[in-house]
């Protein structure tokens, strides 16, 4: 069977183009927007990728057609599929019906951490040996790759709030039928698809229903949002998390590299890894309490996180020049940059830290998180906030809010000649997007390294 995926480089659809082709399918894909990891793992893969627009590759006709969420009408490939009557359908439902029927799916939901979290688990279970399958919207470094079959029954999977595709507009986590569902956390984003934050509950509700009786939700007590939802009805088992009656993490580290596993007031083991700040610690419990229903033994899930390595893209360290460090995170909400830079502070104690922002999402670009971006870099000593020319942002607002230790920019260049003028040894770059950026931290390590 010939699949042809359009929208193949975003970081789901290309987890399924790898699903495809371990299932022995021919396998080629459409995209505009091509940047590395996924266009790196795709090539790497031998799958063939055309331009966006070319409807040549649609002839001759594929068997299947998969579309992804980022595909609309009006866009000459989709209206190709429609004019033409081809088959064709939405990446959750592919993954569904091709992948997931008969598996045991543990499933990752939330507005933050969710990749960290997918990645976890999954190497909980792979070194536990149980050789899981996986789609993750990331590449965790365990593993190299997005995406792979594994053997049954275990499948994980980063469960998304955000619509399936054009013609179905229900979140991608309902198609997947969790048996094992991480509630991670809940706050308002997507404001491009959903009016509120209700609107999102809603859904996270629907996800709810699709959970059997016989399975487990894993959910953190203290989330507000979460609450409501699981009272709107709930058929399921729960284990809470940071609490005494549930998971906790007790004796941490000021770093939060290590820290002790509480499960209902006994002591389970301490975790000793390479990640830092209390997200990640959360990320933990609710990643060992999943594996656990998954049939882990906690004591082996604490020793495989010590050996967990995160996904790329999330506080990936890019490089060290002459004492200045660069890295790479995905942030891009006001709680995961606060998050992400108090666990940076928490690591690097006094030293200076500047953090670089390219609000790429939807979301940042309407002005949604406008009135709580600001407070998000508390822990910064210095913010360079990137807005294009042709951008209706609002980033000179924030930089006015913040203070005279914030600036604006309108060029990547112009960003990379201030901050390797400016960066001197013991300083920290945290640069913070859910795009390419330009290619940024590559001119930043090349600039350092000239000066």
């Amino acid at each position: 069977m010939h699949i042809h995926i359009l929208g193949i480089c975003g970081t789901f659809m290309g987890g399924i183009a790898l699903l495809a082709r371990q299932l022995g399918y021919e396998v080629s894909g459409s995209d505009t927007n091509v940047y590395p990891p996924m266009s790196t793992q795709l090539a790497s893969e031998g799958i063939l990728l055309s331009d966006g627009c070319d409807t040549a590759a649609l002839d001759p006709a594929p068997d299947l057609v998969v579309i992804g969420n980022a595909m609309s009408r009006g866009n000459p490939m989709v209206e190709y599929v429609l004019d033409r009557n081809l088959t064709y359908i939405s990446g959750p439902a592919f993954l569904a019906q091709y992948i997931l029927r008969d598996r045991w799916v543990l499933g990752v939901a939330g507005t933050h951490g969710k990749t960290t979290t997918a990645s976890m688990v999954a190497w909980i279970l792979e070194y536990a040996k149980l050789k899981p399958g996986f789609l993750i919207g990331g590449i965790p470094k365990n593993f190299g790759i997005s995406a792979r079959l594994g053997d049954a029954p275990f499948f994980v999977v980063e469960a998304d709030e955000y619509d399936s595709a054009f013609f179905d507009k229900r979140s991608k986590f309902i198609h997947y039928q969790s048996r094992t569902l991480i509630l991670n956390n809940l706050e308002f984003d997507h404001a491009d698809i959903f009016d509120d934050l209700d609107a999102i509950k809603r859904q996270f509700h629907h996800l709810v229903r699709t959970v059997p009786q016989n399975g487990l939700i894993v959910a953190p007590r203290d989330d507000d949002n979460i609450k409501d939802v699981l009272e709107q009805g709930c058929w399921t088992p729960i284990e809470k998390c940071s609490t005494s009656a549930g998971w906790e993490a007790c004796n941490l580290s000021e770093d939060g590299a290590s820290f002790d596993v509480h499960f209902k007031g006994a002591k389970q083991g301490r975790v000793e890894w390479a990640l830092m700040g209390q997200h990640n610690i959360n990320n933990a419990l609710v990643a060992i309490a999943a594996s656990r229903h998954a049939g882990v033994m906690v004591h082996h899930a604490i020793d495989a996180l010590g050996e967990f390595q995160n996904v790329k893209r999330r506080m990936e360290r890019r490089g060290e020049v002459n004492g200045v460090h660069i890295y790479d995170d995905f942030a891009h909400h006001p709680t995961a940059i606060t998050m992400t830079l108090e666990g940076l502070r928490r690591q690097v104690g006094s030293e200076r830290i500047i953090a670089i922002l390219e609000p790429r999402s939807n979301t940042m670009q309407m002005g949604v998180h406008k009135e709580t971006l600001a407070a998000a870099f508390t822990a910064a000593d210095e913010v360079v906030l990137f807005q294009p020319d042709n951008s209706q942002c609002f980033m000179q607002t924030i930089a006015a809010e913040i203070g005279s230790h914030a600036v604006v920019f309108a060029d990547v260049d112009a960003i990379v000649a201030q901050v390797a003028q400016a960066a001197t040894a013991g300083t920290h770059l945290l640069v913070m997007s859910n795009g390419a950026f330009g290619g940024i931290h590559q001119k930043l390590i090349d600039a350092l390294e000239a000066k």
